[in-house]
């Protein structure tokens, strides 16, 4: 028999029965997790931020319109090298590309805060998607070597996808500093994702199809991408107009974060550079795809994981213990290439080491939200974009010499003093306290 008081949840029917010579009380209610009746586990953070009203349409899209960001440079000099048989050219026609990113990528992303993502993002990804077309056409055609350097420039207007999607996720848990690390920490995620697989998938279709389809496929869905993303215009910040607040590379605090930014991608560049090196060094260049997959894995596994805690005190005091992390486990490839000899011992090395810039860079870009003027998200965004090819080329150019001249393993030094300059940068910054 139960009761129940008008107003109240009533409780479910109880199934009274006789076993042997004990009455048994069979309670078929709901249960909810391991909290007993009514009293469900909570739903976790990640499933908290996606409930948001047009959180997973903007994701979706934003995912597909950043996957050929991985795909690019790989289908570029697949295609290049393989129709035109020159290394030199396809490296060359991705280095000005690659620049002009660099230079035009800011500039973009004023754009995008001014008038909107809408309004500036699909034009600007259909002219990148035409560029190319355009070298995928020059190639495919034979013409002369000056086109390929231009078409492929034109791609330098990709938006900056990841930029306007953090955009997004600030605004709609503004008041909800935990639920921005969340979104943050999946944002570095999915670039790690799409930085993983984009290689991956080009390097598959050029190689299954024909040298084009790289370039091809990724042209195709950057377009659908962002046309899905800038459909979602529920969750797109409104336009600021012309701002009249400084340029973030003025704002207190920003440039010691920026040359962190540097200094972070020279880790990447340089490790990525060095790790191929290594692998030809011992016979095994084939493989160190592979590795260096392990090293994204662990970057985003790491990045999902940090999202998921819950984050204690200010991300501004949280950044120099995270440079610190990454300092110290940048040192495992250094040792395990100087003791172990072989890409089997380098392997959980780089697994391990890639844990530390997931939470590095998840940090990095909420006290850059933090710190950017309003109304320039984007355009602050864009410039971390910017300082982070700066340090890859850099580092891929300084792993590359050192590798080359002093000796594969030793190259393994060049991400653990650019990790040491980002921390020493971060601490001295700390110690300066930053205007409000």
């Amino acid at each position: 028999m139960s009761t129940s008081t008008s107003g109240a949840r009533p409780d479910p029917p109880l199934l009274l029965t006789v076993v042997s010579d004990t009455l048994v009380a069979a309670d078929f209610g709901p249960r909810f997790g391991h909290g007993g009746r009514g009293g469900g586990r909570p739903p976790g953070p990640y499933r908290r931020l996606f409930a948001r009203r047009g959180a997973r349409a903007f994701a979706f899209g934003g995912l597909i319109a950043r996957l050929p960001s991985g795909m690019f440079g790989v289908s570029a000099v697949t295609m290049i090298a393989g129709v035109r048989g020159s290394y030199a050219l396809a490296g060359a026609v991705t280095a000005v590309g690659l620049a002009a990113n660099a230079v035009t990528g800011p500039w973009i992303a004023r754009l995008v805060d001014r008038h909107g993502q809408a309004r500036v993002a699909v034009p600007a990804a259909a002219c990148s998607a035409l560029g190319s077309l355009a070298l995928l056409l020059c190639v495919h055609y034979g013409t002369a070597d000056w086109t390929l350097f231009a078409a492929y420039a034109a791609t330098a207007t990709t938006p900056n996808t990841g930029g306007m999607s953090r955009a997004r996720w600030a605004r709609l848990v503004a008041d909800d500093p935990a639920a921005l690390h969340t979104a943050n920490s999946f944002e570095q995620a999915a670039d790690e994702v799409c930085y993983m697989l984009g290689p991956v998938l080009a390097a598959f279709l050029c190689g299954t199809f024909f040298p084009e389809a790289g370039t091809l496929v990724g042209a195709v869905l950057l377009l659908a991408g962002m046309l899905l993303f800038a459909a979602q215009r529920s969750t797109e910040p409104p336009p600021g107009g012309r701002a009249r607040s400084r340029s973030p590379l003025r704002a207190p605090g920003i440039p010691p974060l920026l040359a962190q930014f540097v200094a972070t991608g020279a880790v990447f560049g340089s490790m990525e550079v060095v790790t191929i090196a290594y692998a030809d060094a011992l016979g095994h260049r084939a493989a160190a795809g592979v590795v260096l997959g392990l090293q994204a894995a662990g970057s985003g596994a790491a990045g999902l994981l940090f999202g998921a805690l819950k984050p204690a005190g200010p991300a501004e005091r949280r950044l120099p213990w995270c440079l610190a992390a990454m300092a110290v486990l940048m040192s495992l490839p250094l040792l395990s290439a100087r003791t172990g000899g072989s890409l089997l011992a380098l392997a959980p090395a780089l697994l391990v080491a890639g844990m530390a810039t997931a939470p590095t860079m998840v940090t990095a870009m909420t006290v850059l939200q933090r710190r950017t003027p309003e109304g320039r998200l984007n355009e602050g965004m864009s410039l971390a974009v910017t300082g982070l090819l700066g340090g890859i080329g850099a580092g891929s150019a300084a792993g590359g010499w050192t590798a080359q001249h002093v000796g594969a393993a030793a190259g393994f030094g060049v991400p653990v003093v650019a990790a040491a300059v980002a921390l020493a940068v971060g601490a001295a910054s700390a110690t300066r306290p930053v205007p409000a």
